[in-house]
């Protein structure tokens, strides 16, 4: 019997107190985290509605740690103000995105060229297609953050690079390639209205991820704590979070949290079909103050400057590909142009806004399935009815049939 499944066995889920989470120091307002850090909230309601208290195990790899009950790593999470560090993130994602829908926003192949053609913005130093592309294959990030108004991003490859780089209230996006450079102003108001971590690649680190994926309602979600890992170096307890539904297409989630900062390092996302569909983890991690000069960055000679305000920095492209399970809640009436129906994992989002888009991408993509067309990833599924709606979901296309059944 491998590890996982000796830990979720070893004991039966009890109902435990809701957790407390740690005071932490105040911050002025305009110090918004921008390389986000911890686990969020809302994985204390999950702990908090039966969980298992199961201890962590040690195998001949994993390191042999105390036993931890997941309550207890998740105020441990939760009380983590780690926000200075350096490294590299491995990214590994294979979400089974439309080959169309990857060649618009990459400017690649004919579906590339026919939307520069039309106007639309392709390729260049945008930080949030720029992550879109990291959302396939195999990546390497080099990453450093000195608190949350000091961050660093470069991917590197043999043929171009990008930067991302957040000092105060200027954040650059360089892309080598196309020889483009973003510069975002008024990153830092104290109205706290914009944050440097919205842009796009910037998201794509262990810490985000695990807030983004772990934001699960108690009802909906079980967590445990299933063994023991190292991870760049670093001891850590491993949380295993599963859907309690039926329908998802999401099996599991694992976190690793390190052991004595409580830091996450590595979000593994396990499918249904038992794929790994994405695996963000450091593969280099020092906690030591990065240097001033780290954070320095000038726009290279012949480089094309673009002036934009931090209004434009992009949101995360993940909430497009990858569940939120905690945000779901029973919306639908046939009264209603757009919501939501169910809740938890198996949630699906309706409505007309994007159904030109939709269409156009499953002439490309979809298939003919009772109901409408639908366009498949292995995480997300979205259908496009006959008379115009779209309905999107982490789940099964049969999940979403039914859904689109019941507005």
């Amino acid at each position: 019997m491998d590890q996982d499944s000796t830990a979720e066995q070893g004991m039966t889920p009890i109902r435990i107190a809701p957790v407390e989470r740690p005071e932490r120091p105040a911050r002025p307002a305009k110090r918004r985290t921008a390389v986000r850090i911890g686990v969020p909230v809302a994985v204390a309601a999950v702990v908090a509605t039966g969980i298992g208290l199961v201890p962590a195990l040690a195998s001949d790899e994993a390191p042999d740690l105390p036993a931890i009950s997941a309550q207890d790593l998740v105020a441990k999470a939760l009380g983590s103000t780690t926000d200075t560090f350096s490294g590299t993130v491995r990214v590994s994602a294979d979400l089974g995105l439309p080959t169309a829908l990857t060649d618009a926003v990459t400017g690649s192949g004919a579906i590339g060229d026919l939307a520069r053609s039309a106007g639309a913005s392709v390729g260049g130093a945008d930080p949030q297609l720029k992550a879109v592309e990291l959302l396939g294959g195999s990546h390497t990030l080099s990453v450093a953050a000195d608190g949350p108004e000091r961050q660093r991003l470069t991917l590197s490859g043999e043929k171009s690079g990008y930067e991302l780089v957040h000092n105060g209230d200027q954040v650059w996006a360089y892309d080598r390639d196309s020889r483009q450079a973003l510069h975002f102003t008024g990153a830092g108001r104290a109205d706290g209205q914009h944050d440097a971590g919205r842009a796009g690649i910037g998201s794509l680190t262990p810490q985000d991820v695990a807030k983004q994926l772990l934001d699960g309602s108690a009802e909906t979600t079980s967590v445990t704590v299933s063994g023991t890992e190292r991870v760049a170096g670093h001891a850590a307890y491993r949380l295993s979070v599963k859907p309690k539904q039926s329908g998802s297409t999401i099996d599991e989630i694992r976190v690793s949290v390190d052991a004595e900062k409580g830091f996450p390092l590595a979000v593994q996302v396990r499918t249904t079909d038992g794929a790994t569909a994405l695996d963000v983890r450091f593969g280099t991690l020092s906690y030591a103050k990065p240097d001033a000069k780290t954070f320095d960055f000038a726009a290279p000679k012949g480089a094309k400057v673009v002036e934009r305000s931090a209004d434009a920095l992009p949101g995360s492209p993940l909430p497009s590909v990858l569940p939120t399970p905690g945000a779901g809640h029973d919306t639908a009436d046939a009264g209603h142009d757009a919501g939501v129906i169910g809740k938890g994992w198996t949630a699906v989002a309706h409505g007309n806004a994007g159904a030109e888009a939709a269409k156009g991408l499953a002439k490309f993509t979809g298939r003919q399935v009772d109901g409408g067309t639908l366009v498949s990833t292995r995480i997300v599924n979205a259908l496009v009815t006959k008379d115009g709606r779209v309905y999107v979901g982490a789940v099964t296309p049969e999940t979403l049939q039914a859904a689109a059944k019941q507005s």
